[in-house]
């Protein structure tokens, strides 16, 4: 497992120096909120792309993509029955595209509860009709990019679209394509009734990156949550991708959030390779 950060962590403090405590912490990817570079996607020059991405490699990071797709935009939502809309979501979503690709990126995370969430009489099957519409327009794009859409099932919380892995796995396979795939979210499933772990081994097929984190908002090993058997089960799916650190509540400051985060990932991530070690025994 490979982890990372996710960059609207340093905002309101130096991304530079925030990242470089990372780095010297074990994280190795930066995953990046569009909004901490610019509101929109076209306000992000190319310039400001190559400076970003070049100030990430030179401290020897990689930018994994995007998440926070549509957050603080105003005009897009994935649900609506408005044709125009939706259009207009579609595009943006490939304009989105573009950026993740010049920062060297190849994934996008899609959760963006308020650009999702729909309101009756609509129910959640027209809704899940309405968002394909949407994906499948930009499924072209992801492909000639080399870029791989996740899509995040987030909790009762966030709103009604899409709570549970398996409604986000329906939706997947409907699209039918190898660019398009899962996101899964400790703090998201923690609130379906069922065990984390078991989620994580039921749609480990589909699981295209992973982030950690605790329903407190905070990162994992600051709250209740047990990570060690989240962990063990990664390891057990032989989850191979990236784990980033997402946090909603900044108060104890990037360096305690960072330390903390990344000492328990490390020590349950020894913890599952040494379960392992002793089942093969």
């Amino acid at each position: 497992m490979k982890f990372a950060i996710c960059n609207e962590t340093f905002e309101g403090t130096s991304h530079r120096e925030g990242l470089q405590l990372a780095k010297e912490l074990g994280y190795t990817g930066v995953e990046v909120a569009p909004f901490t570079l610019g509101t929109y996607a076209q306000d992000i020059s190319p310039l400001a792309r190559r400076e970003y991405r070049s100030m990430v490699s030179d401290l020897g990071m990689e930018i994994i993509g995007l998440h926070w797709l549509l957050a603080k935009t105003a005009g897009f939502h994935l649900t609506t029955d408005d044709v125009a809309v939706r259009g207009k979501t579609a595009d943006y979503l490939k304009q989105l595209i573009e950026l993740c690709s010049d920062l060297g990126g190849t994934l996008m995370v899609l959760g963006s509860p308020a650009q999702r969430n729909f309101v009756a009489p609509m129910t959640h099957a027209q809704a899940v009709d309405n968002a394909l519409d949407v994906l499948r327009r930009v499924v072209p794009d992801l492909l000639a990019s080399n870029v791989r859409l996740a899509i995040e099932p987030l909790g009762p919380q966030e709103g009604n679209f899409l709570n549970h892995a398996s409604e986000a796995r329906s939706m997947i396979e409907a699209i039918g394509s190898p660019a398009v795939g899962l996101h899964l979210d400790v703090k998201a499933m923690s609130t379906e009734g069922i065990a984390i772990d078991k989620i994580i081994r039921d749609q480990a097929d589909l699981m295209l990156h992973f982030h950690a984190n605790d329903p407190n908002k905070l990162g994992p090993g600051m709250g209740d949550i047990d990570q060690a058997p989240i962990f063990q089960a990664l390891h057990d799916v032989q989850y191979g991708g990236w784990v980033s650190v997402e946090v909603f509540d900044y108060s104890p400051g990037v360096d305690a959030i960072l330390r903390t985060s990344m000492q328990t990932m490390q020590r349950c991530c020894t913890l599952a390779q040494a379960s392992s070690s002793l089942g093969n025994g």
